[in-house]
């Protein structure tokens, strides 16, 4: 079952570059949407223990081989969400045939990358699916050949390259202090050596070339512009999976694997405070409506980096669940930011106001996606957020826990002020006889709001079936 996640969606590229190409244009949508779909129904069987968990034809394929834990389940479900969720935007949003067929290949080259990177099982592999999907975002972000997509694109190459470097010269000093790349020998060689001073520099940097990836502080200078310049469906896609794929996921894979070692863990707690905090300040400061969710982006991947550094159990659930919960509510609220770019023409919140009578849909499920953002029972990111509140004062990370409780706090506040500036009140008169909410953007925000409601009410399942495992790992 594991080869569906990488054969499905390279053949479905080959195929749309087949001849009739004009036909293949116009059926594009309907192609990744339904990769997207299809991944979706394969990851929920497999979690559910539906699938047949043998030998893949994948595994020894390649030299890498794959996995198949519970992390990588829920990361691969994660993204088909956001891959269904993005092509709905990308039919909704481009309106010239050849630039959708252009972005529907670029999706597709973007899934096989993800996927690739969540099954791989050693750091060289990691280090060549992450350049893939960083490959296919900074085309992305430069789709519309204006100033300051480019401009975006271009900040998200140079600091990039600077992850490059420091990734491939760790992937070198793992080479030479551990005998190998593969995960588990990399994991035995620190466990029976923890003393290896070169082991820690490969682990330093290719930690750092992570963090860059992840626009985590000090490293996310590239990320508020590259995520507010980039057309709507590709900010969509950089805000709600790719950062956390390439990023993210892999901080909390490297965590686990270096579990013993504490330095490590507090380097990472620190990280994540930081980002915590400045994320939010940040975010408090903009009248941009995309910028202030890219700070927000920031401010909530901290608290993922937050609890994989703490590495209990119960953290690295409180991460992954939290990992889950935020590509879909930021994902959410980025498609009401693309709602409101196709309707006002603009995102200046300062512009706004009263657009709820105008765009109900958008309205009320921003209010579902900042709920769940700040942490508000019973929505799906206040159970992920108490986790690892939980899971930091039962590790006697006090003022790490006092901190994740304040920064809450603050979310609540800037995204009330979103609210109030965008949604409530009288219409301004420049956007009095906007424009409906295309269907397309209105199904997307419907099918999220509907998962962030349901990840809360049915967070008892979920913990059992879904985030419990990960402790076990």
């Amino acid at each position: 079952m594991l080869s569906l996640y990488l054969v499905v969606p390279l053949l479905m590229f080959l195929v749309l570059n087949m001849p009739p190409i004009d036909l293949m244009r116009r059926a594009a949508f309907y192609f990744v949407a339904a990769v997207g779909i299809l991944q979706v129904i394969v990851s929920n069987c497999m979690i559910s223990g539906c699938a047949l968990m043998g030998k893949d034809v994948l595994d020894g394929f390649f030299n890498f081989g794959v996995q198949k834990d519970q992390l990588s389940l829920v990361v691969l479900l994660a993204i088909g969400i956001v891959i269904v969720i993005t092509s709905l935007l990308g039919n909704a949003t481009i309106k010239e045939t050849r630039s959708k067929f252009k972005f529907f290949n670029l999706l597709l080259i973007a899934l096989i990358g993800m996927n690739s990177l969540v099954m791989v099982r050693d750091v060289f592999s990691l280090y060549v699916f992450i350049e893939v999907v960083a490959v296919s975002s900074f085309i992305m972000i430069a789709m519309k050949m204006d100033e300051e997509a480019l401009e975006g694109a271009f900040k998200y190459i140079i600091m990039s390259i600077v992850a490059t470097m420091m990734m491939l010269f760790g992937v070198g000093l793992f080479l030479i202090s551990c005998g190998g790349t593969h995960f588990t020998i990399i994991e035995q060689s620190v466990r029976q050596d923890p003393g290896n001073i070169l082991s820690k520099i490969a682990m330093g940097l290719f930690m750092c070339g992570l963090f860059v990836k992840s626009g985590i502080v000090p490293f996310h200078g590239w990320l508020p512009d590259a995520y507010s310049k980039a057309p709507s469906a590709a900010s969509v896609l950089l805000a709600g999976i790719i950062t956390k794929v390439s990023g993210v996921y892999v901080v909390i894979r490297m965590a686990m694997m270096f579990s013993p070692e504490p330095k490590i863990g507090k380097v990472l707690m620190f990280v994540g405070a930081l980002s915590i905090l400045i994320g939010a300040i940040a975010a408090l400061t903009q009248s941009d409506f995309k910028r202030m969710l890219a700070y927000s982006s920031i401010s909530q991947v901290g608290y993922i980096i937050l609890a994989a550094g703490c590495g209990t159990g119960l953290a690295i659930v409180g991460a992954v669940f939290h990992f889950f919960n935020h590509a879909i509510f930021k994902t959410l609220l980025f498609v009401n930011a693309a709602s409101l770019e196709e309707s006002t023409g603009s995102v200046d919140m300062d512009r706004m106001g009263g657009l709820a009578h105008n765009l109900p849909a958008a309205g009320i499920t921003s209010m579902i996606g900042f709920l769940s953002t700040a942490g508000i029972p019973p929505l799906a990111g206040f159970w992920s957020k108490l986790i690892i509140i939980i899971a930091l004062w039962q590790a006697k990370n006090y003022g790490y826990a006092v901190l994740a409780v304040l920064a809450s706090v603050i979310t609540l506040g800037y995204l009330l002020s979103m609210q109030r500036r965008v949604f409530f009140g009288k219409p301004k008169p420049e956007f009095k006889d906007i424009k409906k909410e295309n269907p397309g953007i209105v199904l997307a925000e419907i099918i999220l709001a509907v998962i962030t409601i349901a990840g809360g009410l049915m967070f008892p399942f979920l913990m059992e079936h879904l985030f419990l495992p990960l402790a076990k790992i």
